[in-house]
Order: structure tokens, then sequence, then C-alpha cells
């Protein structure tokens, strides 16, 4: 840990900053794009945002100021991408108190509808199937619930010996998980108000599911859809039910 991160370790953090950042309607638009866990280049975003590339350039400079957004050089072209997967979780809590917003066409509404059945939320997922899941997990064992004492975070999950070998067996990538990252976390998952699974754990089984093709990208950024050998697959595996598959 350097010095710098120290005296931040010992200070205040500044939420003001943050959430002045986030507050702007454009900014917000840009960093839900990107929850997805995915890059965009600066253009990608100002059609997102709903401005022009003149414009887009000051308010991600806003964004990284602020810490919520880093950029990856590839030859001369800039991508941006969520500083880490905190930012995304705490999108996803902001959406728990949020105001809806104003359905205006069919489209809106349809894309409305496919970010509450299955998501990314990052790079786990998230919506009424990513709350099944976990909910599938923790009645099969492979998740273990406890209870803890800390008012902010009173349940806190674990991956059980049985969970590692069911996950393992089916091709969850669990022996190389980043170390800095939480094996194991949970979003509240701002439309369904239950917890899905997050973490490096949340990660890698996502990542498993795409590589089986049980889910694939849908048509809007971040929506998932899940195939059908996905609604076999989950079924078969883990119990879920057709109706938690609609």
């Amino acid at each position: 840990m350097d010095a710098r991160t120290q005296l931040e370790a010992r200070t205040e953090t500044d939420v003001a900053e943050v959430a002045a950042a986030i507050g702007d309607p454009s900014r917000a638009k840009v960093l839900l794009a990107l929850a997805g866990g995915g890059a965009l280049p600066a253009s990608a975003l100002a059609a997102e945002a709903g401005v022009s590339n003149s414009t887009i350039s000051g308010h991600l400079a806003r964004l990284r100021a602020a810490r919520l957004l880093t950029v990856e050089l590839d030859g001369r072209h800039r991508y941006y991408r969520l500083a880490t997967p905190d930012v995304a979780r705490a999108l996803e809590q902001l959406a728990l108190i949020a105001r809806p917003l104003p359905v205006h066409s069919l489209n809106d509404d349809t894309r409305a509808r496919a970010l509450l059945r299955a998501r990314l939320c990052y790079d786990h997922l998230a919506g009424r199937l990513g709350v099944a899941l976990m909910a599938a997990l923790l009645a099969d064992g492979i998740l273990q619930e406890e209870r803890t004492e800390a008012a902010t975070a009173p349940v806190r999950y674990l991956l059980t010996p049985h969970g590692r070998s069911r996950l393992t067996a089916l091709g969850v990538e669990l022996e190389h998980l980043p170390r800095r990252r939480s094996a194991v976390r949970y979003c509240v998952d701002w439309g369904e108000r239950r917890h899905h699974l997050a973490g490096a754990v949340g990660g890698a089984v996502t990542a498993r599911l795409f590589a089986l093709d049980w889910l694939r990208n849908g048509r809007y950024r971040r929506v998932v859809r899940l195939t059908d050998a996905g609604r076999r697959g989950l079924g078969e595996t883990f119990g879920l039910t057709p109706e938690q598959l609609v």
C-alpha cells in the first residue's frame, strides 16, 4: 500500500464528489451503458448519452476524475469501462431508491421488461433469472447463508465444499479467481428486491453459462437472453423450474 493509499484509508471519503459525478443524466447514462462490464469508445457512449462527440469528452473526464471510469488504449483508439465492479454495485443499489424512468414508446417498454428479466450487473447475472439462480444455489447447498452482527450487511454467503465440487464439475473456473476481489458477494437486485450472486464466483458462473451457450447477449445493452440449451441446462443442473425460466 503506497503512502497516498494509506492516507486515503485514514480519512473520510468524498461522497459528494461521486454523487455529483453520477448525478448528471448524461453521465448516469454513460455509467449504465458500461454497467454490463464491457468497454466502449467515446462515440458509442455519446450515442448512449444522447450528446455530441465534443460534449462527451467533458463527461468522461469528470467520471475519470471521480475514479468511476478507466480508459484503455488500443492503438489509436480509447475504450472506457467502469473502474471497478463496485461502481456497478453502487449503481444497482441506487436503482433501489430511484424512481422508474417514464416509458415513452413500445421500445422503452420492451427494453425495461428485458432488463428486469435477465441482465448483466458488471460481469454477473442479475434480474429475475439471476435471483432465481441464487435461490437455487442456496437450495442445493452450493451456497450457505450466514448471519452477521453488521447492521449494514446482516447476511453473507459462503461457497461450500459441496458447492465447489458442483461448480467445478460444471466447468466453472474457481482455481484462478482474482485475489483482490471478494469470492462471494451479493447485490440486492433493484427489480426483484432480493439477492443475486456477485463477486468473483458470480462472475465465473456467468462466464461459464455464456461459454456453454446457455446465455447469449440480448438485443439491448446489458440484456442477456436464455437459450433453449440454457433452459434445459439450468433445469437439469440447478433445478430451476419453467416458471423461473420465463
